[in-house]
């Protein structure tokens, strides 16, 4: 069996169509989408998400607003910037890339931002939602994977679950997602003693740690749905996840690649988020 492979890229040019038309739809009305995305630091990497995600705006007719600050900037300085745009009524979503500069605290800044306008979902308020099943913005690389899990048609009711990572970003809310899902679920991590013990008994795998080849083929269950969130390289430079894919792909029934996986669907769940703080004011 070779499994069916779950193309971010694609599904994600979808959903940004529909973003589209929602956007105009919006715009129409006198009321065009904003994101204020704001860049500190000199990071390459940060570089280039910001401008893949400012592109990805403005093709979905989403106005950016797009702020660079000197890694000298301040702690206090950047709170009153976000005041400014809390209070800003043409943006409504706001988006401080991380990682920051030391000397400014993550936790602060994100807690600065307002709820209405937190569309990277991070903030304690929002994760609060979530947890308690409440409406909010959810953390966009979980929220896209669902998307992914979605698209293969398979109910999760009553299907057993296994997230590999516990980050507030990704496993964690990766977790409750799937419990919202009503699959049942079990988070893994660097201290549980036999991972493949548990992912072998999984219908859907989510692969969040950071390190390569962590899932291997005969760790999963033949026609599992496998979602891999990581970003490594390989030997070779090469761009890769936290699942062996060439071996995996002989085994589950559906799988994510990388790149053209979650990576594509992060951004576009980022631009759903603005789209509804839009709809909702």
């Amino acid at each position: 069996m070779t499994a069916q492979i779950i193309d971010g890229t694609q599904l994600s040019q979808k959903i940004r169509a529909e973003v589209a038309q929602r956007a105009s739809a919006l715009t129409a009305q006198g009321k065009q989408p904003g994101l204020a995305v704001i860049l500190v630091g000199d990071d390459p990497a940060s570089h280039v998400y910001v401008r893949n995600k400012v592109k990805a705006c403005e093709d979905a007719g989403i106005r950016s607003v797009l702020e660079k600050y000197d890694a000298s900037l301040s702690e206090a300085e950047l709170l009153q910037r976000i005041d400014a745009l809390n209070q800003d009524p043409t943006v409504h979503g706001i988006l401080v890339q991380m990682p920051l500069p030391p000397h400014i605290s993550a936790h602060k800044v994100i807690e600065a931002i307002s709820t209405a306008k937190d569309v990277d979902g991070y903030s304690v308020l929002s994760a609060g939602e979530l947890m308690a099943g409440l409406p909010g913005f959810r953390p966009c690389t979980p929220y896209g994977c669902m998307k992914m899990i979605e698209s293969t048609g398979i109910d999760l009711r009553g299907k057993h679950a296994v997230v590999i990572g516990r980050s507030n970003t990704v496993g964690k809310p990766m977790a409750l997602l799937l419990l919202q899902a009503n699959a049942t679920v079990t988070i893994c991590h660097s201290a549980t003693p036999d991972l493949g013990y548990h992912t072998r008994q999984a219908d859907v795998v989510v692969a969040a740690v950071g390190r390569r080849n962590t899932l291997k083929a005969d760790m999963i269950k033949p026609g599992a749905i496998v979602i891999d969130v990581g970003i490594n390289q390989d030997e070779n430079g090469k761009l890769c996840g936290d699942v062996d894919f060439a071996n995996a792909k002989e085994v589950a029934g559906f799988i994510s690649p990388v790149p053209r996986g979650v990576g594509p669907m992060t951004i576009t769940m980022l631009l759903v988020n603005t789209i509804e703080a839009a709809e909702r004011i």
